[in-house]
């Protein structure tokens, strides 16, 4: 069955996990430049089989419109250039889905870095939140992530300085 496509851009269909897609997954977060960006403890994946797992995960909480972790995957080269995500932002008092906060995201693999694919996937996916009714939209960046900094402005987000609020981690925020 083939996944299901979320939205389309010029170059990238947006679409749910395939199965097929778990050495990609591993290939893009067990490398240390992808993973030190990510979550209040930056760790890579260790193995294969979590691959798998994540996808099963992130494929659930597709289920959920219109949040998803959704493939990026890139026609010109026929592969999953990487992860574009539209979640709800952790309550900061007690880390569940927070106060109705949506934060877009997105994860790259190496060999996708540099041709504008990270901020075509998010402009989509701020589309994609806007025309489901989300009235506005975060972005929250490690503050020496240079390129994400740089794709949050290449989007217009306004930035709205560090804060300590979400992932237990200082971050830029940025709203559009």
């Amino acid at each position: 069955m083939e996944p299901k496509v979320v939205y389309e851009t010029d170059r990238l269909v947006v679409r749910d996990w395939a199965a097929a897609d778990g050495d990609r997954v591993f290939d893009i977060y067990r490398r240390w430049e992808v993973a030190r960006w990510l979550g209040a403890d930056p760790k890579v994946m260790t193995d294969r089989d979590s691959a798998n797992r994540v996808i099963e995960r992130w494929n659930e909480r597709n289920q959920e419109p219109p949040y998803g972790i959704w493939a990026v995957y890139e026609r010109a080269t026929s592969t999953v250039a990487g992860t574009v995500l539209l979640v709800p932002l952790p309550d900061p008092s007690d880390g569940t889905d927070g106060r109705g906060e949506v934060e877009v995201g997105w994860h790259f693999h190496p060999d996708a870095w540099g041709r504008g694919l990270a901020t075509e996937a998010a402009r989509g996916a701020i589309g994609h939140g806007f025309k489901a009714g989300l009235s506005h939209i975060y972005a929250v960046v490690r503050p020496d992530n240079g390129a994400s900094l740089a794709v949050c402005r290449r989007l217009g987000m306004r930035s709205l300085g560090r804060t300590s609020r979400w992932y237990g981690a200082e971050l830029e925020s940025f709203l559009i």
